[in-house]
């Protein structure tokens, strides 16, 4: 389903094929519950069309272009020829996401006792869809959360949910620090410049490794490479900053030769 009870004019839909006649097809709008549609041969395919059915059947799921929406007469006009596959493919992957959030709403209501529609426009009000809405919560937590006008143990159970059910997708940026030290004690001032170069940087993973002195990998795990180059970025001028002030020197080697 959609926050709205239209279709626009230029949206991508997603609809069941329930009728194929020599001069149109029929189709159900899936994210539109009780809208009907229809695709004029001529929008069928490109090029001349002999038989209809040998670019569209019953019971098939297309993705389609809306031409034009009459809401006083109930309808809607849709394109299948203006769609190309790389389209196609896209907005099948979101309808399947929208599919799966509105199972995770279903469950969060019944952890909370909170009425799936409260949650729905709750969602809806500051994303564009429900997927968008938990991978938020699930990328930044109580910020998302907060934005939402919800009882408490509403917003408990999306955190949870997102929690068991959003894959975060992620960022790897690594690169090598070169820590020297001719300092009797370099070996401890080395390992306070590896210490330092663990600083927290919201929704990033640091990881150093050890290749043999005076080389040591800085591996950064993030949602995104933004945060990722700001994490690696820290890390390294808070381990080069130690070995500095301790008359040693670092450097970042971006590139392994």
């Amino acid at each position: 389903m959609s926050e709205r009870d239209w279709p626009i004019d230029g949206e991508l839909v997603v609809c069941s094929v329930t009728e194929v006649k020599d001069f149109a097809a029929f189709v159900n709008l899936d994210e539109y519950e009780g809208r009907q549609g229809l695709i004029p041969i001529a929008e069928i395919a490109r090029g001349w069309i002999k038989h209809i059915r040998d670019y569209i059947r019953e019971g098939q799921k297309v993705v389609c272009k809306v031409l034009h929406v009459d809401e006083r007469r109930g309808h809607i006009d849709l394109s299948l020829k203006d769609v190309n596959e790389h389209q196609r493919r896209e907005k099948i992957q979101d309808w399947k996401n929208e599919q799966k959030a509105h199972k995770w709403i279903q469950f969060a209501s019944t952890e909370s006792n909170v009425e799936i529609k409260t949650f729905e426009e709750a969602m809806y009000a500051e994303f564009g869809s429900l997927y968008a809405a938990f991978e938020a919560i699930a990328l930044y937590g109580d910020a998302t959360l907060a934005k939402f006008s919800l009882p408490a143990e509403g917003a408990l159970a999306l955190a949870k949910v997102a929690a068991e059910n959003v894959k975060v997708p992620k960022v790897t940026v690594s690169a090598i620090l070169e820590l020297t030290s001719t300092k009797p004690d370099g070996v401890n001032i080395i390992r306070r410049a590896l210490r330092s170069a663990e600083p927290k940087v919201d929704g990033a993973e640091i990881e150093l490794l050890y290749l043999g002195a005076p080389h040591y990998r800085v591996k950064v795990v993030a949602p995104d490479y933004k945060t990722a180059e700001k994490a690696l970025v820290k890390a390294s001028e808070a381990a080069i900053g130690v070995m500095e002030r301790a008359e040693g020197s670092g450097k970042l080697i971006r590139k392994q030769k």
